[in-house]
């Protein structure tokens, strides 16, 4: 029999680390796989990692990759801009950790998911964009920090770039509030054979009440920046419209994707610009001068 006071050496307890805050040495957090040093101040999130790679190839240059268990992470430059894109998985139980760990190894990032999502408008058509000002927080994941009724709402500054970059690009697209579901199937009242949702009737009443788009991590990313003092905000395109009941081409899908990640790309530089012009003043507002270039 083992005895409490029995000790196995080769499961010595890690030195660099505890049970609350997993890290090795260097820092490199346990999930994320980063260490301080190898992000960038401002971070695109996207959920495939393979859009992650294909973000990256976007880049001026690749200075660091590191991938840890569905953590795939580039850090370069974009026309200039250092800017990292991390590839975080599906859930806000990914995005959680992957908010919480990136702020161990970088001071005050601004964060944006650029992802993908369903339409609850008609009008709100396939290949549309959605700028999220604020989410329905139908998850339980962030209500571990924050209230159950605290707002999960993006900064200003964020989605000011963001509308910004859209208008410029010409693509179609919409402003407003998100809701975030726990999941894809039942939580979003997805009818598969053999998995009828045990709820209905959810979906037709945010739509009344003008809720643009559903998805799966951005109340819980809004949720924790905002607790943290942080800017975040988020861009979607639209693959499925759930009143029409029609989802996008394989074709369709990937161009949604381009003109997402155009966007949530441009807005990082736009939004540099909006830094630069604050100076240090703690606030944007439409008052100060911003550089063309």
């Amino acid at each position: 029999m083992t005895r409490a006071s029995d000790h196995d050496d080769a499961i010595a307890p890690n030195p660099t680390a505890t049970a609350d805050r997993i890290a090795d040495a260097e820092g490199r957090m346990y999930h994320i796989g980063l260490a301080p040093g190898e992000v960038a101040p401002y971070v695109l999130l996207v959920g495939d990692p393979k859009r992650a790679d294909r973000v990256a190839e976007r880049f001026d240059a690749v200075a660091c990759t590191r991938t840890n268990r569905e953590y795939v992470t580039h850090t370069g430059t974009y026309r200039g801009l250092r800017l990292s894109v991390m590839g975080t998985g599906m859930g806000t139980g990914n995005m959680e950790i992957a908010v919480v760990e990136l702020c161990q190894v970088v001071e005050a990032p601004t964060l944006l998911r650029c992802g993908t999502s369903g339409s609850l408008q008609r009008h709100v058509d396939l290949g549309h964009l959605v700028v999220t000002t604020g989410a329905v927080r139908l998850e339980d994941t962030s209500t571990a920090f924050v209230d159950p009724g605290f707002p999960a709402v993006a900064h200003h500054e964020v989605v000011g770039a963001l509308l910004w970059a859209c208008a410029d690009a010409g693509h179609p697209h919409h402003v407003g509030i998100s809701a975030t579901a726990a999941g894809f199937y039942g939580a979003q009242e997805r009818r598969v054979p053999g998995f009828a949702p045990r709820l209905s009737g959810r979906l037709d009443a945010l739509a009344a009440q003008n809720v643009l788009n559903l998805e799966m991590e951005i109340s819980t990313l809004l949720s924790l920046a905002a607790y943290r003092g942080l800017r975040a905000g988020a861009v979607c395109g639209i693959l499925a419209n759930r009143p029409a009941g029609t989802f996008v081409s394989f074709e369709g899908k990937e161009e949604t994707e381009r003109r997402a990640i155009d966007v949530a790309l441009d807005a990082f530089v736009r939004l540099a610009r909006i830094d630069a012009a604050k100076g240090d003043a703690p606030h944007f507002h439409p008052g100060m001068a911003v550089s063309e270039a």
